[in-house]
């Protein structure tokens, strides 16, 4: 199984609101909203992430098909300095439990090192397993948990809980 991240372009941005189409009606059951008069969810911040400085998207694929996405942006969830947010994560059932989430939340930290924040829903118990495991192995540990943050907060009142960390330091390859 090959994946990869694939960095989202304007001319592709049609395809990424389908997905997040799909990721927010899987999502709204934890944080019950609405769709709007058109039936759909929409995405807010979309556009921006073509116009705005810091924010990124990619695709995650897996051998070659869509698989789901992974969006960043440098606005933090709490009052806490950081320099990147993980601002939505998404696999598609399908490509669950197969490494695919791991490999694709490993790959987007590394390629953004510095300080981090992820905020999850806490009534979304997957996500929570996940998270708790992801977090732990990539950071061996080192990082902040804050459960019920009230800064976090999610449309239906809930107080997201936020991990703050930071990419691990690299050992520089031996060169032969």
């Amino acid at each position: 199984m090959n994946m990869e991240l694939v960095p989202v372009k304007a001319s592709k941005k049609e395809i990424l609101r389908n997905l997040l189409e799909k990721y927010d009606y899987e999502f709204s059951q934890y944080d019950q909203k609405d769709v709007n008069d058109l039936g759909l969810y929409g995405y807010d911040y979309l556009d921006h992430y073509w116009t705005e400085e810091g924010r990124h998207a990619f695709f995650i694929r897996v051998d070659g098909r869509l698989a789901g996405f992974v969006m960043i942006n440098t606005f933090p969830e709490v009052e806490e300095p950081t320099d990147y947010t993980l601002a939505e994560f998404f696999v598609m059932y399908k490509y669950r439990g197969r490494g695919v989430g791991r490999s694709a939340a490993f790959q987007v930290f590394d390629r953004f090192p510095g300080k981090w924040q992820l905020k999850r829903h806490p009534k979304n118990t997957g996500s929570v397993h996940f998270w708790n495991k992801i977090i732990a192995e990539y950071t061996g540990g080192d990082f902040v948990y804050l459960p019920g943050h009230p800064q976090a907060l999610y449309d239906d009142g809930s107080f997201g809980d936020v991990f703050i960390f930071a990419t691990p330091a690299k050992t520089p390859q031996a060169k032969g």
